[in-house]
């Protein structure tokens, strides 16, 4: 059985070490993300009322995020970023 902190630590690290990202380097591309995908809404809100405006915006960023997260997503995690007790944690079924 882990200790609490160590089992809650793993709650933070459990899904960016599954997509080979330390906890921080999962939020700074996570924000990054929600920042584009903001951007692309507004545009698509402009769009909505002026459909001459930004025509292919959003759908380029899309495919734009869309392609980074496919090629981030087959990067190795590097094991020093996951301690060795949230590494069995996550080997397991």
């Amino acid at each position: 059985m882990l200790k609490p902190y160590v089992m809650l630590k793993s709650y933070f690290i459990r899904h960016p070490a599954s997509v080979g990202e330390t906890y921080w380097q999962h939020t700074a591309q996570a924000g990054s993300f929600a920042r584009e995908l903001f951007l692309a809404a507004a545009a698509c809100t402009v769009h909505a009322v002026l459909p001459f405006v930004f025509e292919q915006t959003a759908s380029r960023k899309i495919a734009t995020l869309h392609d980074r997260m496919v090629v981030n997503r087959h990067r190795q995690i590097a094991p020093s970023c996951v301690p060795a007790t949230v590494q069995a944690e996550l080997s397991q079924p």
